[in-house]
């Protein structure tokens, strides 16, 4: 990762001012605490990225599980008719006006 995408956060802050951040930190925490500091800070982002990507994981697992749904829908298909027979009454009625 570089390092002006990591610190993106950070907008418009140049070297000068990151110094006296890091100063600050170093005189709140000490020195022997600042590598814990780190540490949690590191698996707090790293549970927040999990966090993020399983949730889209499953947005992505709902979509492609309904697109199944949708394509195996199978149309109706109705046999054609093939006689040609009228039905008795028609034959009978026929029959009578001739």
């Amino acid at each position: 990762m570089q390092l002006n995408t990591m610190l993106l956060f950070l907008g418009d802050v140049g070297g000068g001012e990151i110094m006296v951040i890091m100063v600050a930190v170093l005189l709140l925490f000490g020195a022997d605490k600042i590598p814990g500091l780190a540490r949690s800070l590191g698996s707090g982002i790293r549970e927040f990225k999990d966090a993020t990507n399983g949730i889209k994981n499953e947005i992505e697992r709902s979509i492609n599980d309904d697109e199944p749904r949708v394509k195996t829908k199978t149309p109706i298909v109705q046999e054609p008719v093939t006689s040609t027979e009228t039905a008795p009454d028609q034959k009978d009625e026929e029959s009578k006006s001739l």
